[in-house]
């Protein structure tokens, strides 16, 4: 089977496509100058790899290089479609509409976010050339999985050309409060182009609220339960969405398995010996972005030190903060005052044999971010709005000693999933200190009970279970959602049935009967 886009026909089409703004690989160079492929890390490929290889899976997204065109190519029984994006695609469309629109308004506006009909135009056009390529290659009924925010107009560009196809949608960052999502100029297209998905899923049930609120509120649609009944620029049915919360998970049992190498263990160690071997290592680890929380955690800990609560040589702090959006003005701005910040700290405190923090602006390898996470006895995740958070996951994971704690965000998707942690609200850097310190001095008998009911969480809600619990929803028969939706209503019946069955009776309930 062949479909024609743009004048140009394609024959190889596929039963399961993904779209998303990267593909699943990255380009090395050796040293004779030959370039070659491999598989990108990180959890998205790691779930949906093996589902591709089984069902003949096309993946459709960027290859990471501006202005240069890249034909379709297998890699590791995956079929590799390529998006070409010029310069000003990158400008206008992924660091303007993407990262410094959508970021920051679906953030919580934590830093203001910016409204150009340039950068929405672009990314109007982007859409569109990512929903043409998959359309191109997409086979006849195939399911379809877009993902994230970039691509919100996908969904119903694909379903007015290619009504056959069954299509999900994964929204991987927060969604907002109807009030904020408002102040977007073209909130209505994008809920528009978000309800051409037949699943929309998100990270927590309160971003999923937020949707349905938004739909009900901006487009008038009716909403029942989970379920939208999308409607025509007339007011015509069309048929019925849905939006449902899916948290998204790690590759569990492989971080398990490096964290048990002896090579990574011992460089665990060798870790704690550069850093002087203090008696606590606290870890922070995260992409140097606003939404991190990591000028509060640094506030926390310098100020800890201050007070005389923790000591330099005792506890070191070290945090990664890998390279993000670099040409953002923005990030520019986080860089220097991180680094300002840290300067003083140290500046302040540091000693001839000890640093307060070590701050390392680099990425790593994944086996030594493992092995920093088992170095680590207090772990540091402080985000001011986050979609979940896999950082916090990780560290769970990698602590087969059951030992170490977990300094986690309430507002960090993760924290749904892992009560057991140190819930904390990062704005309160008093309470955010005395956190600290409580993980620090937690009983070795307590930090193992909490750590295997958080490792066990995990364990069995990881990354494979994540992909498959989606696409099962998505592939549901109207007849299994029919029968969802009167299961729902019968238990919501008896739970109130039930209710009133135990209501308190007010003192002058008698006089009335």
């Amino acid at each position: 089977m062949s479909h024609s886009v743009d004048g140009t026909t394609r024959n190889e089409t596929y039963d399961f496509v993904v779209v998303a703004n990267r593909l699943p690989v990255d380009r090395v160079v050796n040293d004779a100058g030959e370039s070659s492929w491999k598989r990108a890390p990180g959890g998205l490929v790691t779930a949906l790899a093996p589902v591709m290889e089984a069902a003949d899976g096309a993946w459709v997204g960027w290859h990471g290089a501006p202005d240069e065109e890249v034909e379709p190519f297998e890699n590791n029984g995956i079929s590799i479609v390529p998006v070409p994006l010029s310069e000003s695609d990158v400008n206008l469309y992924y660091e303007g509409f993407s990262n410094s629109t959508l970021w920051p308004l679906y953030h919580d506006v934590i830093v203001a976010p910016r409204f150009h009909r340039a950068w929405w135009d672009r990314y109007k056009k982007i859409n569109q050339r990512f929903a043409d390529a998959t359309a191109a290659v997409a086979a006849e009924g195939a399911t379809v999985w877009v993902q994230d925010y970039q691509l919100q107009l996908v969904p119903k560009l694909l379903k007015d050309v290619r009504p056959d196809l069954k299509i999900g949608f994964f929204n991987h960052i927060p969604f907002p409060s109807v009030d904020l999502f408002a102040q977007l100029p073209w909130r209505k297209r994008v809920l528009e182009g978000l309800l051409g998905a037949d699943l929309i899923g998100f990270q927590r049930p309160s971003d999923a609220s937020n949707f349905l609120r938004a739909v009900r509120r901006i487009l008038g649609f009716t909403v029942r339960g989970q379920q939208i009944h999308v409607q025509d620029a007339q007011g015509n049915p069309l048929r019925i969405a849905r939006a449902e919360a899916h948290p998204i998970s790690i590759d569990s049992a492989s971080i398990s398995r490096m964290a048990k190498d002896p090579k990574v263990q011992a460089r665990a160690k060798e870790i704690r010996r550069g850093l002087g071997n203090p008696d606590v290592v606290v870890l922070g680890v995260d992409r140097l972005d606003y939404t991190k929380g990591i000028r509060h955690r640094l506030k926390a800990f310098g100020e800890l030190i201050d007070d005389g609560r923790l000591e330099v040589g005792g506890a070191a702090l070290v945090q990664v903060a890998s390279p993000s959006r670099e040409r953002v003005g923005e990030y520019m701005k986080l860089r220097d005052e991180i680094e300002l910040t840290v300067g003083r700290i140290n500046g302040e405190h540091d000693t001839v044999s000890h640093t307060a923090i070590r701050y390392l602006h680099h990425s790593y390898p994944f086996e030594e971010m493992v092995a920093l996470y088992l170095a680590a006895d207090v772990m540091l995740v402080t985000a001011l709005r986050d979609g979940m958070n896999l950082v916090a996951k990780e560290y769970v994971a990698a602590h087969v000693d059951n030992k170490g704690a977990l300094v986690l965000s309430e507002f960090a998707g993760a924290a749904d999933q892992l009560k057991h942690a140190f819930l904390v609200n990062p704005h309160d850097i008093d309470d955010l200190k005395d956190t600290i310190v409580a993980a620090i001095a937690l009983p070795e008998a307590e930090a193992s009970r909490r750590m295997r009911i958080m490792r066990r969480q995990i364990a069995t809600n990881d990354v494979a279970r994540w992909s498959r619990k989606f696409l099962e929803s998505l592939a549901k028969t109207d007849d299994e959602l029919s029968l969802d939706a009167r299961n729902r209503a019968d238990e919501e019946r008896a739970g109130h049935a039930a209710a009133d069955l135990i209501r308190p009776r007010k003192p002058d309930d008698a006089d009335n009967e």
